[in-house]
């Protein structure tokens, strides 16, 4: 009996070594595959770039400055598509973006095809290519989602994966570089501005670069925010230090797009001058200090976003709403002027005016 259980113990055990052995061996196969597309993408990124009319010749259209344009908004993308690729572990989300922008690409292929002002052959060569590029990245992105939630059949994989993911996490948050601090003296009591951000749903009102945060658990939140060329990451968070009208901290979980953890502590101001908001945030951008560097180019350096987004906050909080001006298409924000709401209770006859 002792021989039969020992026999069945080593089928079953050797069944799982040889299912865990073809298992990584498909990680690895994919993760190769991925690093490649990821270098593809910033090559072509940066030659669509630098070369916008040849590339215009190269596929077959005219290499006027519209197109010119189109293209390098083309390689943009690329561009941040291929560091989002390189700097992470687990670029899933990333090569599914790289899908979304093969359609995109098809999609403008088929509209130049249909004009009668490009060279067809070479539109048509191009659209294969895009074609094939296509069914990598998909088969790229299947793979690594089955990477990704695969190994759940087995206890001691889900174990492994956990500890995995922790030690992942804890090596990120040594190697983290970009830590930001910065405040703000807000003319609220800390009891209103505790409130307000303790509903994560809030923040998106006032940092323009979150698309969404929508809350999922008690502690639990799903974070959806806007990164360089049109494309966008996501994560859930977890509440970590929640001290009522004094601090709020977060981090994301293993799996984000973009590894981070934060604070906003409420402190009294001095001569009772209303409470001093600091934020204290680190984080691991896509591309590391590349990926700082990309979003630099377009004016959005993390510690400028940061004291922009607690301008914002101040102004929601002090008047109810963040002031633009118009003709500065949002880019420009100047002293915000009380909302309609509190210009009318502020003064009875605002309403009459």
């Amino acid at each position: 009996m002792a021989i039969q259980h020992n026999e069945r113990n080593y089928r079953r055990t050797g069944g799982r070594d040889h299912e865990r052995h073809r298992r990584n061996e498909a990680d690895s196969n994919a993760e190769r595959l991925a690093k490649g597309l990821g270098w593809f993408s910033i090559g072509l990124g940066l030659a669509q770039i630098a070369a916008p009319r040849e590339m215009a010749h190269l596929i077959g259209i005219r290499g006027d400055d519209e197109n010119q344009s189109l293209i390098r908004a083309v390689g943009l993308r690329e561009l941040a598509s291929g560091i989002g690729i390189l700097s992470r572990d687990r670029p899933a989300g990333w090569v599914w973006a790289r899908v979304g922008g093969d359609m995109m690409d098809l999609s403008l292929l088929g509209g130049a095809f249909a004009s009668d002002d490009t060279r067809k052959d070479r539109v048509a060569l191009a659209t294969a290519a895009v074609v094939g590029v296509t069914a990598l990245d998909l088969m790229c992105g299947q793979r690594l989602r089955q990477q990704q939630f695969g190994a759940s059949d087995y206890d001691d994989d889900r174990e492994w994966m956990e500890q995995r993911d922790s030690m992942g996490h804890a090596r990120r948050d040594r190697d983290r570089a970009f830590h930001v601090v910065k405040s703000i003296t807000v003319n609220r009591p800390a009891e209103e501005l505790y409130g307000f951000w303790h509903d994560f749903e809030n923040l998106p009102r006032f940092m323009d670069n979150l698309e969404s945060v929508k809350v999922t658990g008690d502690k639990r939140s799903h974070w959806k925010a806007k990164a360089p060329a049109g494309m966008t990451v996501e994560w859930d968070a977890e509440v970590t230090d929640d001290q009522p009208n004094r601090r709020i901290a977060w981090r994301s979980l293993a799996g984000a797009d973009v590894d981070n953890d934060g604070s906003v502590s409420f402190l009294p101001a001095t001569g009772n001058r209303g409470t001093v908001v600091r934020v204290e945030m680190r984080y691991d951008p896509p591309g590391g200090a590349i990926g700082v560097a990309f979003a630099k180019l377009f004016g959005k350096a993390p510690d400028q976003q940061a004291a922009e987004h607690l301008r914002s906050f101040k102004q929601i909080m002090e008047t109810g709403d963040v002031t633009r001006s118009e003709a500065s298409l949002g880019w420009i924000r100047h002293p915000a002027q009380p909302s309609a709401r509190l210009q009318a209770a502020r003064n009875p006859e605002y309403n009459q005016a």
